[in-house]
């Protein structure tokens, strides 16, 4: 079993944190003191984080760039691309949300969120130099490594392009170590789209192939992409199968359909990955909120294959 270390907000201590392969959970934090003693640290008390950064992406969609206060934290923290935490708005909550920057980029992480409830909506409510807490990292992760020398097609629909997007730029970041890169990404409307900087950036760049897609009756009179459903225009670009690994994120019933589409396309199941959200709220497997029969997503997840779905979920 490998082991990975943390730094821990008490003084004159060290964190140590348990994980395994691909499995990675950083869910059970023991601090060594002075005197070589053990003791819990408790696994629920977040990290404090400023907001450096305010990115209004799509109507009440936004990221924010935080920056640990702890600044051996703020140097040491590390995590792998697909892996999630828990970000506090005090007095309001938490909610869970992958972390979305690359893990190639250091000092910072972003999320990127919708505000549909208590907790995003008061996270909505917070400006620049405010304090929020962050617990993680959770959860398995993305095998980039393994996946060097192959083509990647990466898939998103709505929000759900978050996820995708840190493992873009990890692999952007590595351009060298991966063959033909594709993006499909749509979205309700023209508007609905995230990152539109970035999507901009990526579709100038001579090494990324995007497809952009709106819903019908989402265009705009100047919107020079594909009009149509994700799972459908997937289809259309006859993706290579062969020697190729495909990232999907969004809505359930645009990866339903777009499963079958890849399955269409000649896509093996072990060669398709995803990452769910199913309802997860401790983080850590103690509140049972996400399991699946005897799965439970916040620590054997969130990142599956299509051919691991298929035998958790009877109707997928």
């Amino acid at each position: 079993m490998a082991e990975f270390f943390e730094p821990c907000s008490a003084s004159g201590t060290h964190c140590e944190a348990m994980g395994r392969g691909r499995f990675l959970s950083v869910n059970i934090k023991v601090c060594r003191d002075a005197n070589n003693g053990f003791v819990m640290n408790n696994i629920y008390l977040p990290y404090l984080a400023a907001i450096k950064d305010i990115y209004e992406e799509a109507p009440e969609v936004r990221t924010l760039r935080l920056v640990f206060k702890d600044p051996r934290l703020r140097e040491s923290f590390d995590f792998k691309t697909g892996q999630f935490g828990l970000f506090s708005a005090f007095g309001s909550g938490e909610s869970t949300f992958c972390i979305a920057s690359p893990q190639t980029r250091k000092g910072y992480i972003q999320c990127t969120f919708r505000k549909t409830g208590r907790v995003t909506g008061a996270l909505s409510m917070l400006n620049v130099g405010d304090t929020v807490g962050f617990r993680g990292p959770y959860g398995n992760f993305f095998p980039v490594e393994e996946w060097k020398g192959k083509n990647l097609v990466f898939i998103a629909g709505g929000i759900g392009i978050a996820p995708v997007r840190s493992v873009v730029w990890t692999c952007l970041d590595r351009r060298e170590d991966y063959g033909e890169i594709t993006v499909v990404y749509g979205a309700k409307t023209v508007e609905d789209l995230v990152y539109k900087n970035e999507l901009k950036h990526w579709d100038e760049r001579g090494d990324v192939f995007l497809v952009q897609t709106v819903d019908p009756g989402g265009e705009t009179p100047e919107w020079k992409g594909r009009v149509g459903f994700v799972p459908a225009v997937l289809e259309e670009t006859a993706l290579r199968a062969e020697n190729t690994v495909a990232v999907i994120c969004g809505p359930p019933v645009m990866i339903k359909f777009s499963l079958k589409a890849l399955e269409k396309l000649g896509f093996d199941g072990s060669s398709v990955y995803t990452t769910l959200e199913n309802r997860m709220k401790c983080g850590v497997g103690k509140c049972g909120r996400c399991n699946v029969g005897d799965v439970y997503i916040c620590k054997e997840g969130p990142v599956y294959t299509a051919a691991e779905i298929k035998r958790m979920y009877n109707d997928f």
